[in-house]
């Protein structure tokens, strides 16, 4: 039930709140007063978004409050839609909480139907979800849907694993002509660069030799015989030491076949392989590596990658085969659990559709339809999987004797959908729906019709709260809390104001609506003694 309703800055209304009666509430004015915007923010506070534009000119923001009571429990919603952004926050008994969580409790708040209510009757789609609230078992449409769920996500991956297997077995042959190739050359991680750091080492050891044995052919070569002359020097030098001029002389050259001795020692003892085979190794490595690259247009670390993709893919081609049909039994048990379920789902609707057939030409007759009135649900097939068929309807009804059935959507006019719609309303009410909010749904019907209509409304007002915007005053006169609608102009700024009405206020109100002057208030005074017979 809505208890308390607070609208601030939005359109027209600046500050306006309302308090509900748990019965009948029934808003009236004129039209364009603004009965509308209460509606919007009634939306707005359960989820639905509104313009930023809604927000009143020069305020910062426009902020809606309701107070419901569910199960004996208060639920406080408020929301806030702040005008430089256009974004709103929703609070949740004080605390911040999400849209989501919001649209989900508006089902168990309150239930708007309306002339889109109207429309959406002449939607065969919205046919089958019609018969689906009267189901004795609704758990099996989310047991359905569960089903289905599971079963199109192991079609999806059944689909992705048959599209890898056909793109893997056409690569096939190239894979493993790649993978010979590989194979064949087998390189390693960072075999390159290694290679090449060796190469390096050689060839500088190579030089390094190389020098060696140059110097050695100088120290001892037929050609220079360095040493040996130095010998022969030092001879002639010592022989002429005899003379004390050449005494210091003769020391030094003593110094100098020293030093050379020493490296002469020195160079001898340095191993002069060059490893000249282990080049010749590597450089034959190396051209084999780049080969593979030019070949595969990839560097090796590209290679050996690919070389480990290559090993899961045919892996994966030579254990796909045991997937797929893993994959194909969990498909056939799903699509069985599927079968039971539409199974059982399609007998239920059979047996919604006779009770509700009846239910429902009883609660048309009680608003003015036909004696003979005929519903029919035509239950038709639709393929959810192969060989697996649902059962859908489509909603017919033969108003009047003589004609064949025909589609709700084709031949029904304004006022019946209206009453078509408050006998749903009335069926499902039985089932302890929250507030009902009536807006127009009396359009299009008058007379004794519409004192049915009203007698109806006020029927399910003594179970639970209705409010209802009219502008029959035959059906604002059965109000258990009436509240007028009106649009004014205070300092040159429009304002839309909602006022409770006592009993006074309420007969000038259906006056107004009765046409106005004595007879307007004639027919109102009676409206007022036709509410207590009512």
């Amino acid at each position: 039930m809505l208890e308390l309703l607070r609208i601030k800055n939005l359109a027209l209304i600046e500050d306006l709140e309302l308090e509900f009666h748990p019965g009948l509430n029934v808003l009236t004015g004129e039209s364009g007063a603004g009965k509308s915007f209460i509606l919007k923010a009634l939306d707005f506070i359960l989820g639905e978004k509104i313009p930023v534009s809604m927000v009143r000119p020069e305020k910062d923001r426009a902020v809606v409050e309701a107070l419901f009571i569910l199960n004996d429990e208060e639920i406080m919603l408020r929301r806030e839609l702040i005008a430089s952004t256009g974004r709103s926050r929703f609070y949740l008994n004080d605390s911040l909480s999400s849209q989501e969580k919001v649209l989900s409790l508006r089902p168990r708040l309150l239930i708007h139907t309306s002339q889109h209510g109207q429309q959406k009757l002449l939607k065969p789609s919205f046919h089958t979800k019609i018969l689906d609230y009267f189901l004795p078992k609704p758990e099996l449409l989310s047991q359905k849907e569960m089903a289905l769920r599971a079963l199109r996500q192991v079609l999806g991956e059944k689909k992705e694993l048959e599209a890898k297997i056909a793109h893997l077995a056409a690569q096939k042959d190239f894979l493993e002509y790649q993978r010979e190739e590989i194979a064949r050359v087998s390189p390693k991680p960072n075999e390159e660069e290694e290679l090449l750091e060796e190469l390096t080492r050689l060839k500088s050891r190579t030089d390094f030799v190389q020098n060696i044995n140059r110097a050695l052919n100088i120290l001892h070569s037929p050609e220079t015989n360095l040493l040996h002359n130095l010998y022969e020097l030092q001879k002639i030098i010592s022989r002429l030491a005899e003379d004390e001029e050449f005494v210091q002389l003769d020391t030094e050259m003593d110094g100098v076949i020293a030093i050379l001795q020493d490296m002469d020692r020195t160079l001898k003892s340095v191993p002069v392989d060059t490893e000249e085979s282990n080049i010749e190794t590597i450089e034959a490595r190396l051209f084999e590596l780049a080969r593979l690259k030019r070949k595969l247009n990839k560097s090796l670390d590209e290679i050996l990658a690919l070389e480990q993709e290559i090993e899961q893919n045919l892996s994966f081609l030579d254990a796909s085969t045991l997937s797929l049909k893993q994959l194909e039994r969990k498909e056939k048990e799903l699509a069985q659990n599927l079968s039971r379920i539409i199974d059982s789902l399609n007998e239920q609707r059979k047996q919604a559709a006779k009770v509700l057939k009846q239910a429902l030409e009883e609660e048309l007759k009680n608003l003015g339809f036909s004696e003979h009135i005929q519903i029919q649900f035509d239950l038709y097939s639709e393929e959810v999987y192969p060989q697996i068929n649902e059962l859908k309807v489509r909603l017919l009804w033969v108003p009047n004797p003589g004609q064949p059935p025909q589609p709700l959507d084709k031949i029904a006019s304004g006022g019946e959908l209206s009453r078509f719609l408050l006998a749903l309303v009335g069926l499902q009410s039985e089932k302890n729906l929250p507030t009902l909010l009536f807006d127009e749904v009396d359009a299009g019907i008058g007379g004794i019709t519409l004192s049915r209509v009203g007698e109806k409304i006020k029927r399910l007002s003594q179970d639970r709260q209705v409010i209802l915007i009219t502008h029959w005053p035959q059906l604002a006169c059965l109000a258990d809390k009436h509240f007028q609608v009106q649009k004014k102009i205070i300092n040159d700024q429009t304002y839309t104001l909602c006022t409770e009405l006592d009993n006074k206020k309420s007969l000038h109100e259906l006056a107004r609506m009765a046409g106005g002057g004595d007879k307007g208030l004639a027919l109102a005074r009676k409206l007022t003694t036709y509410r207590k017979e009512v």
